[in-house]
């Protein structure tokens, strides 16, 4: 076994390597920018947020339109009809007959998880919804009726 003293310019424990240490440097800047390539990947991937176009007064109810489908909660509370979208749009107010000449207002304001759309008359109301693609467009038709 050798001594740690120098013998002809040999001696039992490496010297140190003069080089600067890169593998880890190296490692850390394909992770980052791994991360970056799949963040920018994951961004032209993502769907675009659903979003409120229009709302369409109908005679015994509303049409509601959005880019694509929503995911929706209704209920009926306390003779209103309230629908909850998880969706981007304007706060919109209107009113609308219903066939029996009953006044209807509807309101969509924003909340924290979304659309909120109510309906209310001076008597209860119930009501009915559907939804289907036309024209490239999702539409939700809301029937109302007295109860």
């Amino acid at each position: 076994m050798h001594g740690s003293e120098r013998k002809d310019g040999m001696h039992s424990t490496l010297e140190e390597d003069p080089r600067p240490k890169l593998w880890r440097r190296f490692l850390g800047s394909i992770a980052i920018f791994g991360v970056m390539v799949g963040l920018m990947i994951g961004r032209l991937t993502a769907p675009d947020p659903v979003e409120l176009l229009s709302i369409e007064v109908l005679p015994d109810g509303v049409a509601v339109w959005f880019n694509r489908e929503p995911q929706l909660h209704g209920e009926m509370i306390d003779g209103a009809v309230a629908l909850l979208f998880n969706a981007q749009g304007s706060a919109q107010r209107g009113a609308l007959k219903l066939i029996n000449g009953r006044d209807v207002r509807w309101r969509v304001q924003k909340s924290d998880k979304g659309l909120l759309l109510n309906l209310l008359a001076t008597r209860p109301l119930h009501g009915d919804w559907h939804g289907a693609i036309q024209d490239g467009r999702w539409r939700l038709e809301v029937s109302l009726r007295e109860e």
